[in-house]
């Protein structure tokens, strides 16, 4: 999987814009700066980033290229922060590699009743069928970030495989921590999952590349995520179907993976265009203290949207 390509804007001397972070939860950081001008650049989201940041917001964005792999936009993206079900990436990727591997059978059945389901969110739960095989559960993760799904791959693999995956896709800062659950209790790791924006673009740049561990692996877990249904934060912009857009009639290139928590949202993916082709990765976390606090991160994310669809169009 490719993108068109398109000359790289190159950085205007001095034109890098640096805003401070808050103090919140760690200092002064700094926030994202702008590595290009004009028409293909990032002001927009720059400035809803910055206002986040001033509210309170911790941020971390990585924008790059993906045929040069240039970095455009980028601020803390080597902090480790909340990734909630993006965190599932590596997850996908090791059912697709045991399964090539034959070591896992795409066909073998697992018994929702085996689980400790949360019964707060997910699709699973809601249908007749008791258990699935583990491709469908995959395909499940993928598209909806079924919990139910997600645990019971997890419980399938295993931690340690996956720990050892993520080692070798060369992420040190990310890790799958815990399985969902309704309620987090004082002994369970604080967060599903946590990681940097610069890994979390960089892996989907390996995935499109056929990078990751190798081309058929690659293709079946980029098929996976392409089916994705969540197209409401970044790819909002994209007016693509949420339902059926892996097959989009103007020749785009999108597959992305979101995650949600309270207070936290994020999104990485690769979006391809006529004029270029773009990885990019955003977390924001924010205090969730009213419907209007949780909408104006939502609109960071849709002002990148736009900006990304700018830059490959």
């Amino acid at each position: 999987m490719g993108s068109s390509s398109a000359p790289v804007p190159e950085p205007v001397e001095g034109s890098s814009t640096t805003v401070r972070r808050s103090s919140r939860g760690g200092g002064g950081r700094r926030v994202p700066r702008r590595a290009a001008a004009g028409r293909r650049s990032f002001t927009s989201t720059l400035r809803a980033l910055e206002e986040l940041a001033d509210a309170g917001a911790q941020v971390s964005v990585h924008v790059a290229d993906l045929d040069s792999a240039t970095p455009v936009l980028r601020g803390d993206d080597h902090v480790t922060m909340p990734i909630a079900g993006l965190g599932i990436v590596p997850l996908l990727i090791e059912v697709a590699a045991g399964i090539e591997a034959g070591t896992i059978d795409a066909l073998e059945i697992i018994d929702r009743a085996d689980l400790e389901l949360v019964s707060s969110s997910g699709l699973w739960r809601h249908l007749r069928a008791p258990a699935l095989p583990i491709v469908d559960l995959a395909v499940l993760a993928a598209t909806v970030g079924d919990p139910n799904a997600v645990n019971a791959l997890l419980q399938r693999v295993g931690h340690e495989r996956i720990r050892a995956r993520i080692a070798s896709l060369g992420m040190p800062r990310t890790a799958l921590l815990d399985r969902f659950r309704d309620q987090r209790g004082p002994d369970d790791a604080p967060q599903v999952a946590v990681g940097t924006t610069q890994e979390l673009a960089l892996l989907f740049s390996s995935l499109v590349n056929s990078a990751v561990i190798d081309a058929t692996v690659s293709a079946q877990v980029a098929e996976w995520l392409n089916l994705n249904y969540d197209l409401s934060l970044v790819a909002a912009s994209t007016g693509l179907d949420p339902f059926a857009h892996d097959q989009d009639a103007h020749g785009l290139l999108f597959i992305n993976k979101t995650g949600r928590d309270r207070g936290v949202r994020v999104e990485a993916g690769v979006l391809g265009g006529p004029r270029a082709g773009v990885v990019y990765a955003l977390i924001v976390c924010f205090d969730d203290l009213s419907i209007s606090h949780r909408l104006r991160a939502h609109d960071a994310f849709r002002t990148l949207g736009v900006e990304l669809m700018e830059y490959t169009h």
